[in-house]
């Protein structure tokens, strides 16, 4: 027998073992049981098959993450759509606004009110809450300590879908090695090992295997679609990058990630750029990695700009769903529109927004292209942000301008809302942040204008700022519906926050009916078992 088709058995009877050893271990106790927050989860998802008693199992299910994506976002966002399209935007929805059944989801973690999006991704995708700052691991786990992993490890749900034989895929709009796509197929003590030079010492001595490693290296026949940002990650430390030689590889262990990725199995393809993404063949294709920026991909806002292009998030969606689908056992798939957290760390409402309707159109080509009768798709956040909408702006009012006000009386124009002082204020403004503003509007010469403060490079996190000096500036003159306007902040803060009030949780399709009432955020990865019938 030829040496291929000797590993092909081989590798035929290793799936065939493993999902018989999968099965077999649901039969038994499952382990993870004696984790509290696991077992409440299972027993909640449980005591919810009432709501779905006759409809078939899920063979796909989609989930869509709004990184940062609270409910004022999500107003926000529904209002500005509305408003680009000449409405008053207020009656807007966005396409998953329309699903028939929502939630409510709890976003603290195990050793903080407000988390962040690793602790929360983990939660969703393996059903136990979590430390901040940790993937794919319960709160055993030593944070940072390379060496308490594996006694704290927890399966994802894309490592149970890969034992099943299901197809899977990440896609996001940040690095692919980010805390929400990395919280699908990585365990790590810290989310910012996203490659081997951001280990600690003792890990790199060790060997232990940074996030981008453990992408390519996922079990199974491994992921089938990874699309994203974070070339840098996946490359050896000088290596040129081909969009940008600015910024070159960060690997010390000399890997080309990329590289491993075509090798390693037969059908596999990386792409880098848009021109190479749409000629990405999806009969032929059975692995697709695409890392369009070396780091996080660019806002929506800026994409056209990029110079060797970039797919949407819509597109991205797209391809990564015919190629899954050619998978007869079905598929799992995580879309992530993460700079929806950036531009809100930024204070960079239009940004934050204008993403959030990114995902609103990958959510839209979800629901055109899959079966309903078998495919569940769920929308939500791992956590919310500070942004707030205030005032007594009227209807049609530009969700980014400065508020106007109905005139209660009639006997006269509408007029601008106006603080204690006289000066006008807009509809959106975050709690915290670097719109905390200085004296004037005025920049000097050669800066970029982010707001009304002066900022040496591109949000997020590029922001100084200085104090209030003379109260809050005169927006008389400010054109606050600029992309580049930062929003003004109560707290003077070098990055706005996460903020802790719960998110929503939007569901459609087959099973749907699991996401009702206010849950855990452990729930979700529950409710989804629940749905592909894992636990009949």
């Amino acid at each position: 027998m030829p040496d291929q088709s000797r590993n092909l058995v081989a590798l035929s009877m290793l799936l065939v073992l493993t999902i018989a050893s999968a099965a077999a271990a649901e039969d038994a106790a499952d382990p993870r049981e004696a984790n509290p927050w696991f077992a409440a989860g299972r027993q909640a998802a449980a005591d919810a098959r009432r709501f779905i008693q006759g409809e078939p199992a899920a063979t796909n299910v989609i989930l869509f993450v709004g990184d940062g994506m609270g409910v004022a976002t999500v107003t926000a966002a529904r209002i500005l759509e509305g408003q680009r399209r000449g409405e008053t935007g207020e009656e807007n929805l966005l396409s998953f606004e329309a699903f028939p059944y929502v939630a409510l989801s709890k976003t603290y973690n195990t050793d903080a009110q407000i988390s962040d999006s690793a602790s929360t991704m983990t939660a969703m995708v393996s059903g136990v809450k979590t430390l901040t700052g940790t993937l794919g691991v319960d709160d055993r786990v030593v944070r940072g300590d390379h060496t308490s992993v594996e006694g704290a490890r927890v399966l994802t749900l894309l490592e149970e879908a890969e034992a099943r034989g299901l197809a899977t895929g990440v896609v996001s709009t940040a690095t692919i090695t980010h805390a929400t796509p990395a919280g699908c197929y990585s365990h790590v003590p810290f989310r910012f090992w996203e490659d081997d030079s951001r280990m600690s010492k003792e890990a790199q001595e060790a060997g232990f295997p940074d996030i981008a490693r453990q992408l390519v290296e996922f079990p199974g026949d491994g992921l089938e679609v990874a699309l994203g940002g974070g070339r840098s990650h996946f490359r050896p430390r000088g290596a040129e990058d081909p969009e940008d030689p600015r910024r070159p590889g960060n690997r010390l262990d000399g890997r080309d990630l990329t590289k491993e990725w075509v090798e390693a199995r037969e059908g596999s393809v990386y792409v880098w750029n848009r021109e190479q993404f749409a000629a990405v063949d999806v009969a032929t294709t059975k692995h697709l990695l695409g890392l369009f920026e070396p780091g996080n991909m660019k806002w929506e806002t800026d994409r056209e700009g990029d110079p060797a292009g970039e797919p949407s998030l819509a597109e991205l969606t797209s391809k990564a769903i015919d190629i899954l689908a050619k998978d007869s056992e079905g598929f799992f798939l995580m879309v992530e529109a993460g700079r929806i957290d950036h531009g809100h760390h930024a204070a960079n409402a239009e940004r934050a927004l204008t993403d959030t309707i990114a995902l609103s159109d990958a959510v839209r080509v979800a629901i055109d292209k899959v079966n309903h009768a078998n495919t569940l798709i769920v929308v939500t956040a791992d956590h919310s942000h500070t942004l707030t909408i205030s005032g007594y702006a009227k209807r049609g009012n530009p969700i980014l301008g400065k508020s106007v006000g109905v005139n209660w009386f009639g006997d006269g124009e509408d007029q601008v809302g106006v603080d204690a002082l006289g000066r006008p204020y807009t509809t959106l403004s975050y709690a915290n942040g670097p719109g905390y503003t200085g004296a004037s509007a005025d920049q000097p010469e050669g800066h970029h204008t982010w707001g009304h403060q002066p900022c040496s490079r591109r949000p997020p996190f590029g922001c100084s700022f200085e104090g209030i000096q003379q109260g809050r500036p005169d927006l008389t003159e400010v054109d606050t519906e600029s992309p580049t306007y930062l929003q003004e902040s109560t707290v003077p803060m070098a990055q706005e926050t996460h903020a802790g009030e719960d998110v929503p949780i939007y569901a459609g399709g087959v099973r749907a009916a699991l996401f009702h009432g206010v849950r855990e955020q452990s729930y979700i990865y529950h409710a989804m078992v629940e749905a592909f019938g894992w636990r009949d």
